[in-house]
């Protein structure tokens, strides 16, 4: 049975690389802005259908395979953050992140011949440190536009760990991927021996 990663992200494409697990990327082209608007839930269900709908997309021209999706969201003292429009949104971004504490929820699904078979979604708690006006202008300088594309504007795998003091949770799902229990789906499924 073939795997198939419903997402573009080369960093979840990595970590599922790294832990072994042989699969096929394809872009899901589901309208993540037309799910979110005007939802108001909890985090971790909003997750969970952003990672079901691209799931779902993939597997309806993909009945046979097995079909990974997976989504991250970050709250700030209740605010949902979505990505940066242009590097002075991200700018604004960092500013308020500055000695909050970010939650951010990863979600990932496995669907096949159009049906969720499996789902998990978990949040993991970042304590942004205080954050001066010359580190933001400088890590700017070095991130953008790689963390254009990152819900909360950095790539723990690069210089956006020096945004944090402490971590509460999963080191995987941060980077956004909770990998552990999808590998587990995956045994669970016989796409991994177990």
């Amino acid at each position: 049975m073939e795997l198939l990663l419903a997402s573009t992200s080369p960093i979840r494409a990595e970590l599922l690389a790294a832990a072994g697990v042989g699969f096929r990327a394809v872009a899901p082209g589901v309208d993540e802005a037309k799910l979110k608007d005007g939802y108001h839930g909890a985090a971790a269900d909003l997750a969970t259908r952003l990672a079901e709908a691209k799931a779902l997309g993939v597997s309806a021209g993909e009945p046979d395979a097995l079909v990974i999706g997976s989504d991250s969201l970050v709250e700030v003292d209740g605010r949902r953050v979505s990505k940066p429009r242009d590097r002075a949104e991200a700018e604004e971004h960092l500013r308020f992140f500055a000695g909050r504490t970010m939650e951010l929820t990863s979600a990932a699904v496995l669907a096949r011949g159009g049906a969720i078979r499996w789902r998990h979604a978990e949040t993991v708690r970042l304590q942004v440190r205080p954050l001066g006006d010359a580190f933001i202008r400088d890590y700017l300088a070095a991130e953008w536009p790689a963390v254009a594309y990152c819900v909360g504007v950095f790539r723990f795998e690069g210089l956006g760990v020096q945004l944090f003091e402490a971590v509460e949770g999963s080191h995987f799902s941060v980077l956004g991927l909770p990998l552990l229990p999808l590998l587990g789906a995956l045994r669970a499924e016989g796409v991994l021996a177990s």
